[in-house]
C-alpha cells in the first residue's frame, strides 16, 4: 500500500492543478493576469530535496512527460525542464543545509527556472511572441507569488511526508 502512496499523490497533484486553473477566475483581484499553478512541480523538488536524487528525477521525468501528452503540444518542454531543474535544486542543496527555509527557497528557485524556461522554449519556437517585460507581468510575478504562497502553505506537510517515505525506504 505504501508504494501507490507517492504516485497516488502526485497524480491528484496533477488533477488539482488542472481543477485550479479551471475554477480560477478569469480576472482576480480586478486585473486581467495568468496563474500558472505548479503544486506538482513543487512536490517534486520536495521530494528531491527530502528523499533523493534517484527518486526526484525519475517522478520528474515520469510527469514531466504526462505533462506534455496531456497539456501541451510540444512534447519534450516539461519532460526536459522537469528534471534538468530538480537536478540543479539537488546540486543546490548539496551545498547548503536541507531544512524547511532552504527547501522552501529552492522550490521557489525551480519554479522560477521552469517558468523562464518554458517561456523561452516557446519564444525560440515562435509559440509566443510576447516580449520578456510582458511575460513578466502578465504571467511571471502572479505565478511566483501563488506557488510561493502555496509552497508556504504545503511545505511542512510535505517535509513530513517526504522524511517518513525516506525512512521507510532505508528501513526495507
Amino acid at each position: 500500500m505504501r508504494k501507490f502512496l507517492l504516485p497516488l499523490l502526485f497524480l491528484l497533484l496533477f488533477i488539482v492543478e488542472s481543477l485550479f486553473v479551471e475554477y480560477l477566475p478569469e480576472k482576480v483581484f480586478g486585473f486581467e493576469r495568468i496563474f500558472v499553478p505548479h503544486f506538482l512541480f513543487i512536490a517534486i523538488l520536495f521530494l528531491t530535496i527530502f528523499v533523493g536524487r534517484k527518486h526526484g528525477i525519475i517522478y520528474a521525468a515520469i510527469f514531466g512527460l504526462l505533462f506534455d501528452v496531456v497539456y501541451v503540444e510540444i512534447i519534450g518542454i516539461y519532460f526536459f525542464l522537469f528534471p534538468f531543474i530538480s537536478y540543479l535544486i539537488y546540486k543546490l542543496l548539496q551545498v547548503l543545509q536541507s531544512n524547511i527555509i532552504t527547501a522552501f527557497l529552492a522550490a521557489v528557485l525551480g519554479v522560477s527556472l521552469l517558468e523562464i524556461g518554458v517561456y523561452e522554449m516557446n519564444y525560440l519556437i515562435h509559440v509566443t511572441d510576447l516580449d520578456f517585460i510582458g511575460y513578466m507581468n502578465l504571467r511571471f510575478y502572479p505565478s511566483l507569488i501563488l506557488n510561493a504562497g502555496v509552497t508556504l502553505i504545503v511545505a511542512y506537510p510535505l517535509k513530513w511526508l517526504f522524511e517518513k517515505h525516506s525512512e521507510a525506504i532505508r528501513a526495507e
